[in-house]
């Protein structure tokens, strides 16, 4: 059967009932969808579809905004290939603004018609329009310090809360998946008693080749939460060390066999596979913007790929460019001058003021992984770049700014006013940090604030340790953003794994 008449058979074939059995292959014979479905990346009337099959597949997609499918469109997705990690993925356009939208992916075998998957359902929303209020949510760290997928808890509880309060996107800030953590089935805990770790032949080692990264993400989507979760709201992804390495930057020289741009090309490849991001070629920044609605528009920075290597506190300034790199400052200043968003909302995947230790590197010194370099004064270390940012909005008058972060596995509001500040050329502003999703639990005690841009800790949500810092103890915490379409006013919250609102903050737009 040629190509052509075979995708006309398969598509045909799957307007019909999925088990007829005149037309489907025994079960053990048809496609199977066991990650589940995700959105990602939307784009005004378009938004990537993502899914994954068990076997080499044609992915086929229908769309309605009938939750029935009454009235439906299909479209044909790419091919799940070894090639591909068996993961496909679809560029879904001419959705509706301001609609709900229901999808369904099946898989066909472009070999064997009767060879068809059942379909599995996902929805989303489009926000793009001012008259109603646009909410996200935001967080970041999972499968951390060997706690992984633990059934006697029911899994990564955290997406369950985040789904009950409907975001119309989420953004995860980096961690989705340790590759150098390896599980192990059983963890003793340090408050008493014992953390049972689902463990795949892909979790129990430190990641090295691509098979080792894309297990990584598998590992986290047999999670039932996180499944339904990414079922129904759209993720903007960024990522940070541990989806390479532990405080990694592109030249950290390793003792082990395996070099560090090998690792960062196997990890990179498994993050644009098992994600549902726009295509990303070459080895560029996986930086971008999104604007979903005219009231909020979301600028994801990378700071990974970039980055010059680690240093010590207190250490000289450092060339403009060691965090993000010049070429992506260049893209923000430009981005957010012709954002005509009420609220630019920069994520960042490295906290801004709160000091992170490279404990691995000149301890007894004082590494600095961060972008804070632990001293008062002028900008030291990377500072400079922050600075040289911030000064540009003041100047172009760029309003409305809100900061997220996460990587230190606790949550945290923090406000920056010059007039306490070593460096003053800034207007004042508001960072939002959250996590973990399902990783111990960090302290703000381990994380003193840099007094450079003139930071307060307006919340801090673990300001001393917990008895369990395992997500058995409930520290888990995610923050949450709303725009009011009316009065403009951006509201800002932080929620634990209950989803209970633990801190909240409206913020009046500047006109």
């Amino acid at each position: 059967m040629r190509r052509r008449s075979f995708l006309a058979a398969s598509v045909g074939a799957l307007a019909m009932p999925m088990r007829a059995p005149a037309i489907v292959a025994p079960d053990r014979l048809r496609p199977r969808l066991p990650l589940g479905v995700m959105s990602g990346d939307p784009l005004g009337d378009r938004a990537m579809l993502w899914s994954a099959a068990d076997q080499r597949a044609r992915m086929v997609v229908e769309w309605s905004t009938d939750p029935s499918f009454r009235n439906r469109e299909r479209r044909t997705g790419s091919l799940a290939t070894p090639a591909t990690g068996l993961t496909a993925r679809l560029d879904l356009t001419g959705l509706p603004a301001g609609r709900e939208v229901f999808y369904r992916v099946a898989f066909a075998d472009p070999d064997d018609s009767r060879r068809v998957s059942d379909w599995t359902p996902g929805r989303l929303r489009m926000t793009h329009q001012s008259e109603r209020s646009v909410r996200f949510t935001f967080a970041g760290d999972e499968a951390g310090q060997g706690f992984g997928i633990n059934p006697d808890l029911g899994g990564y509880r955290l997406y369950e809360a985040m789904r009950q309060k409907q975001p119309d996107f989420f953004i995860h800030q980096g961690d989705q998946i340790y590759a150098d953590g390896p599980l192990k089935p059983e963890v003793a805990l340090a408050g008493g008693g014992v953390w049972r770790n689902l463990v795949t032949p892909a979790k129990d080692h430190v990641a090295e080749t691509l098979e080792d990264f894309r297990g990584a993400y598998a590992y986290n989507l047999q999670d039932a939460h996180k499944r339904r979760f990414l079922a129904e709201v759209p993720m903007l992804v960024q990522w940070d060390d541990h989806e390479v390495r532990n405080n990694w930057w592109p030249d950290k020289p390793l003792a082990g066999a395996t070099p560090m741009a090998t690792l960062a090309a196997n990890a990179r490849r498994a993050l644009l596979e098992y994600n549902p991001l726009r295509p990303m070629p070459g080895a560029a920044g996986i930086y971008r913007n999104f604007r979903p609605s005219p009231l909020i528009e979301v600028f994801m920075l990378d700071a990974r790929s970039r980055r010059g290597a680690n240093l010590l506190a207190g250490g000289p300034a450092r060339r403009d460019g060691d965090m993000f790199g010049r070429e992506q400052i260049s893209w923000l200043e430009g981005a957010l001058m012709r954002s005509t968003a009420t609220w630019k909302v920069i994520a960042s995947d490295i906290p801004l003021s709160l000091t992170v230790p490279d404990l691995n590197r000149d301890v007894a010194k004082g590494g600095i992984e961060g972008l804070a370099d632990g001293a008062a004064g002028p900008p030291g270390g990377r500072e400079p770049e922050l600075a040289r940012l911030l000064s540009f909005m003041r100047r172009h008058r760029i309003r409305n700014t809100v900061w997220l972060s996460a990587d230190v596995h606790y949550a945290a509001a923090i406000r920056y006013e010059p007039g306490r500040a070593a460096f003053a050329d800034f207007d004042p502003f508001w960072e939002f940090v959250a996590g973990p999703i399902n990783a111990g639990t960090g302290t703000s005690a381990g994380n003193p604030l840099d007094p450079t841009f003139g930071p307060a800790l307006v919340y801090d949500s673990m300001p001393s340790a917990p008895i369990d810092s395992s997500p058995r103890g409930g520290n888990q915490f995610f923050g949450m953003g709303e725009v009011d379409p009316v009065t403009g006013v951006l509201t800002m919250s932080i929620h634990d794994l209950n989803g209970s609102e633990r801190f909240r903050m409206p913020i009046e737009p500047q006109r």
